[in-house]
């Protein structure tokens, strides 16, 4: 019998893409590189970087598709029967722990993204979309006008919780925790309150 010859599995070159535009951007240099230099430091042809990614924005829609679905696969049953608030928490606290790895280079691309309105505007996009999906992970709707004012009101809590966030480099993030839960209890405030009735847990 022929021996088989066994092959290196090739590296996805669109988890590779990623991986090099956030390390550049941990450097502090997310506005300088091209696709051209990106593709050079991930030894791809540029061609294969362009016929995947038409621009490093579509490099971020990438990533954030990919946490939201990291997110939405460790659903945990077990919560499913907690308060609103508390599957939010549970959700949003996740896709931190998912962010982690890449916190320094997310760092550098907020800093610019709120220096550049264009680059807002594609990063509020991309915000809403993936708040949708959070909710959907929480088991809450995103769909209509009730829909809608929770993808603003979970954007907004996920935003201050984010700059927080990036100045916490405390192992148990306390510091977020506290900021998420006050939050995420001031959205139920306000809800309850527009609706004249007392706060509650499910507003959220």
């Amino acid at each position: 019998m022929a021996k088989r010859t066994s092959r290196a599995k090739r590296p996805d070159p669109r988890a590779k893409v990623i991986e090099v535009a956030l390390a550049f951007a941990a450097e502090g240099r997310w506005r300088d590189p091209s696709l051209a230099e990106i593709a050079e430091a991930a030894k791809l042809p540029s061609a294969e970087v362009y016929r995947l990614f038409s621009s490093k924005q579509a490099i971020l829609s990438a990533y954030s598709a990919d946490i939201d679905a990291k997110v939405l696969a460790g659903q945990a049953a077990d919560l499913v029967s907690e308060p609103a608030r508390d599957r939010l928490f549970d959700v949003i606290m996740r896709r931190l722990d998912a962010l982690r790895p890449n916190k320094a280079g997310l760092a550098t691309i907020a800093q610019d993204t709120a220096r550049d309105p264009m680059l807002a505007v594609c990063g509020g996009c991309r915000l809403r979309r993936s708040m949708a999906a959070m909710l959907e992970a929480a088991d809450l709707s995103a769909d209509g006008l009730r829909g809608t004012l929770r993808v603003k009101g979970l954007a907004a809590v996920y935003l201050a919780t984010l700059r927080i966030w990036f100045r916490d480099d405390s192992e148990d993030m306390g510091k977020t925790m506290a900021k998420l839960d006050s939050a995420l209890r001031c959205i139920d405030r306000i809800i309850r309150c527009c609706r004249g009735r007392k706060p509650s847990v499910e507003a959220a």
